[in-house]
């Protein structure tokens, strides 16, 4: 099989209109699950299960749909059919009058999308040569994020014109439609590619030992990298005793703007950066970067300028985790298991974020921040240092 030399063909398009239609619902939810868990009488610890939790489920739903992916001879349909689940969960979580119905709509957005996603980037790294692995997988970054940069934004002006959450979750089940459609319309299938018929566990054996040793060292960051709603909430706290709970959580609502737009402008040039020099070093900067956002919230961030500050570093360490992670494991894997990398990938991020976000919540919530995000830091730095050696 011979790769397409042009990077920026259709399916690498599609792909990253799909991604930016889906974040902008999804992280519309995002931006409201705090002020909505909030109205239920709930906070740090409920909002670390649901996100925890989703997490866990997303990571068992990508291992399965990475190792199907590379045993079924299509795999735009499945693609598709995850990001319309996504839109059914939307559209359940907009129902929603208690935690548990949050929950349920959550976890079933996460399944779907754990279910698309590596035969998502399955399809992106065989539209491309490998020389250009990085700026297709930073552009679909870029154009996700673009999609988060927006949902906060729009949410922060609708919540200002007085609108609710469940009306807020109902809007955003739109684009969550749009994605299904950019697949359907512009992603092309690898023509001539043969499946693989290996069962699941012969599958996950033929994974070579330096992607194994990746992901490792990738698993060990991600049991400090904590859902970034937890930094709304921080802000939220920060923020509320001086400006009000509404004031608090319509500028920490911006505050989270500001951090995907920093997401989309770093993830596009660390892909390029990726392309020009050696990316175990890169990644570990990204790493080192999380671990010091973490660290300031453990300290204790106090003013609204450190808190811009706080959510740029998150944005900026983000980008660069991402891009590279996905970059590469694109690099280790061969064509062969490419499914079952990512889907491997996709579960040692889940498990951690499953991990991080349930022990940040809850070490904040009993503990106090110091201890929940200083455990968090230590642990990315850990991430950093392993990952530099793999």
């Amino acid at each position: 099989m011979k790769p397409k030399a042009q990077w920026l063909n259709s399916t690498v398009l599609g792909i990253g209109m799909a991604s930016l239609f889906s974040d902008l619902s999804h992280e519309t939810v995002t931006s409201v699950l705090p002020s909505l868990l909030a109205s239920f009488g709930l906070a740090a610890g409920a909002l670390g299960t649901v996100e925890g939790v989703a997490d866990g489920l997303s990571s068992a739903a990508k291992l399965y749909g990475g190792w199907l992916t590379d045993r079924i001879a299509r795999r735009k349909p499945l693609c598709a059919a995850g990001y319309a689940g996504m839109a059914v969960a939307t559209g359940l979580m907009a129902l929603a009058t208690n935690w548990g119905l949050v929950l349920l709509g959550r976890g079933l957005a996460w399944v779907a999308r754990g279910l698309r996603t590596p035969a998502r980037k399955a399809l992106l790294a065989e539209a491309v040569t490998p020389e250009t692995y990085g700026r297709a997988f930073g552009f679909e970054r870029t154009m996700d994020t673009l999609g988060a940069v927006l949902a906060p934004l729009v949410t922060l002006a609708l919540l200002a014109s007085g609108l609710k959450q469940q009306p807020l979750l109902w809007l955003a089940v739109l684009p969550a439609l749009l994605s299904v459609l950019a697949v359907v319309f512009w992603v092309q299938e690898t023509p001539d590619r043969t499946p693989d018929p290996r069962p699941f566990l012969a599958s996950m054996q033929g994974l070579p030992r330096p992607f194994i040793r990746l992901l490792g060292a990738m698993g060990l960051f991600g049991a400090g990298d904590f859902a970034h709603s937890l930094m709304i909430l921080y802000a939220v706290k920060v923020l509320s005793p001086s400006l009000g709970m509404a004031q608090a959580a319509t500028i920490s609502v911006g505050l989270y703007a500001l951090h995907n737009a920093v997401y989309a402008a770093t993830s596009y040039p660390a892909g390029i950066l990726a392309d020009r020099m050696d990316k175990r070093t890169l990644l570990a900067g990204g790493y080192l970067l999380g671990a010091l956002s973490a660290l300031l919230m453990a300290l204790g961030v106090d003013s609204l300028p450190l808190l811009a500050l706080l959510f740029v570093l998150g944005g900026t360490y983000l980008g660069i985790e991402e891009t590279l992670e996905d970059t590469l494991a694109a690099e280790r894997l061969p064509t062969s298991l490419r499914g079952t990398g990512f889907g491997s990938l996709a579960v040692v991020n889940g498990l951690g974020d499953f991990v991080s976000s349930l022990s940040v919540g809850w070490l904040w919530a009993t503990l106090g921040p110091g201890v929940g995000f200083g455990s968090a830091a230590l642990l990315m730095m850990a991430g950093a240092i392993g990952v530099r050696r793999t």
